[in-house]
């Protein structure tokens, strides 16, 4: 065979080859068009429904030691909402901030409560500690110059002011601390233990200045009035600016580390005012016996709120009852919930200022829905009583533990 006859047969050969190809290519283009089509179709198919709403109870049982129900509500197309109650005993991850443990357990959390604003409490205690401070000085010094025993138990309250102010700063930032496996709760209590020790000093502070005053009233020393009510103004202006620095940056009302802490400023400025009452009288009618008296006077009053300050602290610390959360009201409440036959091993206390708990358990009747329950229990335990940390176990017979001792 010639060279160019073999060159002919080989282009031949290959323009087949190409053609070949080339419907191969077709062939696949086309299934792949076909495949597509069966797909949209069945997509479709699919789709047919989606502006219908599906309601789909589902109640199943999974194996891992409890019972696991479902509520699904779907909507094709538009939304899926999924509201899923666990009624099971097992460590899940949290499911937002609602838990529903069954083997009778409910545990729901309120991260939205609150610890108070802890920042302005921060700055607040700052300013005031600064203030406080300094005019300590210029009181215990003014007191040693004029002889004043109301300037004297000024600076004393001044003293103790800036201890307590200093005390709940560091109770603060203590309390911030995060919890660990052997502090459950955190530092919390921390707060609760520095208010109690600024109520007892406010208690021992005024105990001794009134025995001082009764001391005085027996031959009572003359004081410099004028310079007396001088170095107490200057002293009530501090006072009134670091109580409006608590008020304004802090929460006084509700955090009782800064209500000891705002007392203790609240004091002196009574102080304050006594020790220019008794100047004047001083001054103007040589009354020199109404210094011990308005000294007194100032610390009953110091006494009254100190000793609130000290009987809320104890009662968080022996677990009683929040003041503001009645507890018949709560059992009440819980006991009208459908399906419950009894309320018992209720407990209601608080962790911190601002953070109460509870903890009981429920008797419901054999055929009741527990997680409907334990639902309605929780919402209004947050919503009626604004308790957000609370933990419910559901029992459906009588003799599920033996009787608790508390």
């Amino acid at each position: 065979m010639s060279k160019h006859e073999h060159e002919r047969d080989r282009k031949e050969s290959d323009h087949k080859q190409g053609h070949n190809h080339d419907q191969d290519h077709n062939h696949e283009h086309n299934g792949a068009h076909d495949l597509e089509g069966k797909q949209e179709y069945s997509h479709d198919d699919h789709k047919h429904d989606r502006n219908c709403d599906h309601g789909h109870d589902h109640a199943g049982k999974e194996n891992h030691n409890g019972d696991h129900d479902h509520d699904h509500k779907h909507e094709h197309g538009c939304e899926h909402d999924h509201n899923h109650d666990h009624d099971e005993d097992q460590n899940h991850a949290n499911h937002s901030d609602h838990h529903y443990h069954h083997h009778g357990h409910g545990h729901h959390h309120g991260h939205g409560h609150h610890h108070g604003p802890s920042d302005g409490n921060k700055r607040g205690l700052t300013i005031a500690l600064i203030i406080t401070a300094g005019i300590m000085f210029l009181e215990f010094f003014g007191g040693l110059f004029t002889n004043s025993l109301a300037l004297l138990s000024d600076s004393g309250h001044m003293l103790s002011d800036t201890g307590a102010l200093l005390l709940s700063l560091m109770a603060i930032r203590f309390a911030s601390k995060p919890a660990s496996a052997a502090k459950t709760y955190g530092f919390y209590r921390f707060e609760i233990l520095a208010a109690l020790f600024n109520g007892v000093t406010l208690v021992l502070i005024a105990v001794v200045i009134i025995y001082e005053a009764y001391e005085r009233l027996k031959n009572p020393p003359q004081v410099a009035g004028g310079a007396m009510m001088l170095i107490a103004l200057v002293g009530l202006l501090a006072n009134l600016a670091s109580a409006w620095s608590l008020m304004r940056q802090g929460d006084v009302k509700n955090n009782v580390n800064m209500r000891s802490a705002y007392l203790h400023v609240i004091g002196d400025a009574l102080g304050s005012v006594g020790a220019i009452a008794a100047g004047f009288l001083m001054t103007v009618f040589s009354w020199y016996w109404a210094d011990p008296i308005i000294s007194v006077l100032v610390s009953l009053l110091i006494l009254r709120g100190a000793f609130g300050v000290v009987k809320h602290c104890v009662n968080i610390l022996m677990e009683g009852a929040p003041p503001h959360v009645d507890s018949i009201k709560v059992r009440e409440t819980l006991e009208r919930i459908p399906g419950v036959i009894d309320v018992h091993d209720l407990h209601i206390w608080t962790i911190s200022s601002g953070l109460d708990s509870l903890s009981g358990h429920l008797l419901v009747e054999s055929e009741a829905d527990c997680q409907r329950i334990l639902r309605q229990a929780v919402s209004k335990m947050e919503k009626q009583f604004h308790i957000q940390h609370v933990t419910i176990q559901i029992e459906k017979s009588g003799d599920m533990h033996k009787p608790m001792k508390v």
